[in-house]
């Protein structure tokens, strides 16, 4: 039972978070940067002054689509990032090219989180299957739902690792917009405020996945007792 409330407790609390994330995002999207640099702007002269040459900027379609992608080395910027002159933008745009530093870095987290991407890619078009099967066929097949929750922890394991790396995303971007000056004193304030509640969607979603892993151990051993 009390399993349960932990997962609907962290479901309610990821739309609570999510919804003042959204919120945060459009009110900062309509104060405009007083130096007049676009996210593209500041991408690109984040990327220099932490001397990395060989990552583009480019811009993307839809709406919360930022990311950083290693495999090609590209900051992938939606449009309303890539072109606005806005605090969210600026704070955005610094936050994926923590990213990139992190990949020049060689940030431990990061190439941890990497390495995780195909495995759990993979595990995923799968593990809900398996668990229902899993759950169905208890006493058929008993070792189906163990395989599923190994797979589904796999998931959890990823994003628990995502935690630190987003964490240190925002922590370079808001020292360098910092210690630049690229944004003044309540600027900077309201960055750091986006990218908090940027960060708590993934702290939510953490919480989350681990209310189902353990909801799906409580199903096995509940079973395995019957």
């Amino acid at each position: 039972m009390n399993i349960i409330i932990l997962g609907i407790g962290a479901f309610v609390m990821s739309l609570l978070v999510s919804w003042r994330f959204k919120s945060k995002i459009s009110k900062y999207s309509l104060i405009l940067l007083r130096n007049g640099m676009s996210g593209k702007d500041i991408a690109e002269k984040m990327l220099k002054d932490n001397n990395i040459y060989d990552v583009r900027v480019i811009s993307v379609e839809g709406q919360l689509t930022d990311h950083y992608n290693p495999l090609d080395k590209t900051v992938n910027l939606s449009a309303e990032v890539y072109a606005g002159h806005s605090i969210t933008s600026a704070a955005v745009a610094a936050h994926e090219c923590g990213h990139a530093v992190q990949h020049a870095n060689a940030y431990t987290w990061l190439t941890l989180r990497s390495k995780l991407v195909p495995i759990v890619s993979i595990s995923s078009q799968y593990v809900q299957w398996i668990l229902l099967a899993g759950i169905f066929l208890i006493n058929t097949f008993p070792y189906l739902l163990p395989i599923g929750i190994g797979l589904f922890a796999l998931t959890t394991l990823f994003s628990f690792v995502t935690l630190p790396v987003e964490f240190d995303a925002s922590r370079r971007a808001l020292a360098w917009l910092d210690n630049t000056h690229i944004v003044q004193r309540e600027e900077h304030a309201n960055a750091k405020d986006a990218l908090k509640w940027a960060a708590m969607t993934y702290v939510v979603a953490a919480i989350a996945s681990l209310a189902t892993l353990l909801y799906y151990i409580m199903i096995y051993m509940n079973r395995g007792r019957d």
